[in-house]
């Protein structure tokens, strides 16, 4: 692969369907973008894991939902790991870009560094949460964690709240290129039945972990037999085929399913991008009392507010915030630094 063809298909999402099976996919590839997700906290191993998972699966299940602005997938739990959380923002016009940004809350006392990065969630859920802006109203669906990793998670809400057979395959990790500094990297495949007209599932609970329901429960005769066979084929993909930057996501999906028609469409570049500003935090801090913004003023007199996402900063007069302010806000007050 040239380096003009390794850099046109790095941080991009590729829609495609297979015709034979009524199948359709996505492939993910993410390098700068993950290392900017990446740079702004400084996590142990077992929390970029995470965090790298998530945000490749925000790339791939965002670009696969009519988005008018914003996919959130969130996963608590109560293991040191309690917040592991990524925003996808769909692009405004066509040919921009999408934007992902991600972060993760954990307790480091707790923090197993050897451990298994999906084990230090503990008992929780996985969420999936849909904003398409002003005038409508957000959409949430949540699942228990099931499956030993967030992809499996993911998998278990698309069976269980949309009934639609989900299967992700993901790879992410450190990558050291010729003539470039150790970095992130992550790919990942994402197959999905096509919706069913009507589905019928028999008895009163899944065959997966806890009762969930599985692709095996919604699918039967010819549809199962498809979607089992393509299944079958994405579990030859080696890690490094997901990641890159060798084999372009055109060349993947012809080693994989080249029998089943695949057939690919415009493919969706992603950015790193945070939709944090003095105005939304100033509203967020709206709700409170004079008595509260005091509480939250420090020795300096000021009122300071940071994003968990991108790390900007912001400082406010405490006389102007809150639906007591005594003063309106001036210029340079609240600004990002």
């Amino acid at each position: 692969m040239t380096l003009g063809s390794r850099i046109a298909w790095d941080d991009t999402v590729l829609p495609f369907q297979l015709d034979r099976s009524d199948i359709r996919g996505r492939v993910a590839r993410l390098d700068g973008v993950l290392d900017r997700v990446l740079a702004q906290h400084d996590y142990p191993p077992v929390i970029e894991a995470l965090v790298a998972e998530i945000s490749v699966l925000a790339a791939l299940i965002g670009q696969a939902i009519k988005l008018r602005w914003k996919l959130s997938l969130q996963v608590r739990g109560d293991g040191p790991a309690r917040i592991v959380a990524a925003d996808y923002y769909g692009p405004t016009e066509a040919g921009e870009p999408a934007r992902i940004r991600a972060w993760a809350s954990y307790d480091p006392d707790r923090l197993n560094l050897a451990g298994d990065p999906f084990a230090q969630i503990g008992k929780g859920y996985f969420a999936i949460l849909m904003d398409q802006g002003e005038g409508t109203h957000p959409y949430q669906g949540i699942t228990p964690l099931a499956g030993g990793s967030l992809s499996a998670c993911a998998e278990t809400y698309f069976a269980q709240s949309e009934q639609l057979p989900t299967r992700f395959a993901l790879s992410f990790g450190r990558a050291t290129e010729p003539g470039r500094a150790e970095h992130w990297r992550a790919g990942g495949v994402m197959l999905q039945h096509l919706p069913k007209s009507s589905i019928q599932i028999a008895g009163e609970g899944g065959t997966g972990e806890d009762g969930l329901l599985t692709s095996a429960d919604i699918l039967g005769g010819e549809d199962s037999e498809n979607w089992n066979r393509a299944n079958i084929l994405l579990d030859t993909v080696e890690a490094l085929e997901l990641i890159g930057p060798q084999v372009q996501p055109t060349d993947l999906l012809v080693r994989l399913f080249h029998e089943e028609g695949p057939r690919v469409y415009d493919a969706q570049p992603i950015t790193f991008g945070c939709s944090c500003s003095e105005d939304r935090v100033r509203t967020s801090l709206s709700i409170y009392s004079a008595k509260d913004i005091a509480y939250m003023t420090t020795d300096a007199g000021i009122v300071t507010a940071d994003c968990q996402f991108c790390g900007a900063h912001y400082e406010f007069d405490p006389a102007t915030l809150g639906f007591e302010a005594t003063a309106p806000a001036s210029d340079g007050d609240g600004a990002r630094r």
